[in-house]
């Protein structure tokens, strides 16, 4: 009961450790220090795994799921190795770790994993993925500049120009901003905060298209019936880019 608790919250360290304490008191040096050992080692692993899990498949596992396998397998491990041994110490009447200190021990070892984690998202962050994602972004935001420069030329330059530069030029370079951000939506192991901010930057590439097309038609038909919808368009623009900033 004790280990089964201290495994939950601890994980295979906790675990290695109250196995090993076990060995030591049946006097079993070399086995208490593998236990140990081999906690550690099945802690690395699997956290390892974990890692290694796409995200979008992780968040869809129960959070108590994994703390309850390894649980069971620890329990099943002490049964296997230690079964007999401390169901008889339980007949002679000893003592056995208390809930509290198991509980104890299995806390320390929750915040010895966690400085562990912490240390490896700090200091472990995949650079070259975020340089990959960056030189993408790059592109999208020099396409960007290239584009908004349009607002500009609109009481500058003829209808004619205008159009050719919206067809030619203007929505193409926002159409290859959506499959930049498609592509980048594509890359292994890609953050949660940038698979967020790619939705963003989607939505906001969308609405773009849909601002210069109104325009395109506006201008093409030389009309203003359009623009209360262009003036909705751009207001969404500035409400996505304000969740961007």
């Amino acid at each position: 009961m004790t280990i089964g608790l201290a495994t939950f919250l601890g994980g295979p360290l906790a675990a290695g450790y109250l196995i090993g304490e076990n060995f030591k008191a049946l006097n079993k040096p070399n086995e208490a220090r593998n236990s140990l050992i081999i906690g550690i080692i099945a802690t690395i692993l699997l956290f390892t795994g974990i890692f290694m899990i796409p995200e979008n498949l992780i968040d869809k596992i129960p959070r108590q799921l994994i703390p309850v396998i390894y649980t069971i397998i620890a329990r099943g491990i002490v049964e296997w190795k230690q079964g007999d041994v401390l169901k008889m110490h339980k007949e002679n009447g000893n003592s056995f770790f208390s809930g509290w200190k198991a509980a104890g021990i299995g806390l320390i070892s929750l915040v010895i994993i966690s400085a562990g984690l912490f240390g490896f998202a700090f200091f472990g962050i995949d650079d070259e993925l975020y340089d990959k994602y960056d030189t993408e972004l790059i592109v999208f935001s020099k396409n960007e500049t290239e584009t908004l420069v349009f607002y500009d030329l609109l009481n500058t330059e003829s209808n004619k120009s205008l159009i050719n530069k919206l067809e030619t030029t203007i929505i193409p370079k926002w159409k290859e901003n959506i499959e930049i951000i498609n592509r980048t939506n594509e890359f292994d192991n890609l953050p949660s905060e940038l698979i967020q901010q790619n939705k963003l930057l989607l939505k906001y590439s969308e609405l773009r298209i849909k601002a210069f097309e109104l325009i395109q038609k506006a201008i093409k038909e030389d009309t203003d019936k359009y623009s209360l919808e262009i003036d909705r368009v751009h207001k969404e623009i500035d409400e996505i880019l304000e969740k961007l900033n």
